[in-house]
């Protein structure tokens, strides 16, 4: 627990620099909030849509939709927060600058892949997320006590660990290979899977997408826990996923660094 709290600490201690940083250069942070905020517009179009049409797919009605696509804005924002220390890894381990993070007394996956947040993605996507779930919830007259919140909540962290852990594991490929811009579309497109809920896809494919590459666990169970639409072993499965992808993306990084030499040496 003290050593928890020691890199709670640093996070803290990252996301006060990264927001000094942000401030500093007026201009990119409110040009990555602009950005952000039109990509954001977009998204809405396809709520849009669904209301205009209101149809119902399957038990999902345009105000459960409403909820779901929040839910996906609002993991957007938290995983576009530390995404940029992702997609700098390659350079990082092409170029030899890994060599100067190795030596730091801290895990050097934490510090590699949490030391810039960039809180331009999170504050747009944090705040349309949020109140698309709210109102999502009411109008579809949700349950709304203890129970039902805090399980909603809890499923939104093992979503956050479960974001993070599987779309590192792509990213950790740049030990091996030169040339990792496709590993960034790769995980947009697979991100982008979760815009809409997992249930207007075929059963073969929702299948895929919990159990072999869970993107669908990380923005859909939160919802699906509150319509009570989770059966108990996927309610287990919310859990050991992240858990289990968790543990595979450490053990990879570590077997990654046991392979890495510097490329300034």
């Amino acid at each position: 627990m003290k050593k928890m709290g020691h890199y709670f600490k640093l996070l803290g201690i990252f996301a006060k620099y990264s927001l000094m940083s942000a401030l500093e250069y007026r201009v990119n942070f409110v040009t990555g909030v602009t950005v952000e905020m039109g990509w954001m517009v977009i998204k809405l179009l396809y709520v849009a849509i669904v209301y205009k049409a209101g149809i119902n797919i399957g038990i999902l009605t345009p105000d459960h939709i409403l909820l779901f696509v929040g839910t996906y804005m609002l993991m957007t924002g938290v995983f576009m927060l530390y995404w940029g220390n992702f997609s700098s890894l390659p350079g990082m381990v092409q170029q030899g600058e890994l060599d100067l993070y190795i030596v730091k007394p801290v895990s050097l996956q934490f510090l590699v892949t949490l030391r810039r947040l960039d809180f331009a993605y999170l504050l747009p996507e944090l705040i349309a997320g949020t109140a698309m779930i709210v109102t999502g919830w009411r109008l579809a007259g949700l349950p709304a006590g203890v129970v039902p919140i805090a399980g909603f909540l809890f499923y939104l962290a093992c979503g956050c660990l479960l974001a993070y852990s599987l779309f590192l594991l792509p990213y950790i490929l740049s030990f091996w290979i030169i040339s990792a811009g496709g590993i960034a579309d790769i995980s947009s497109a697979l991100w982008d899977f979760n815009n809409m809920p997992s249930m207007i896809y075929e059963k073969w494919f929702r299948r895929i997408g919990t159990y072999i590459l869970p993107v669908f666990v990380i923005t859909n169970f939160p919802g699906l826990f509150l319509m009570g639409e989770l059966s108990p072993w996927a309610c287990v499965w919310g859990v050991a996923a992240p858990a289990l992808f968790f543990a595979l993306s450490r053990a990879l990084w570590r077997f990654s660094l046991k392979k890495y030499s510097s490329a300034s040496s």
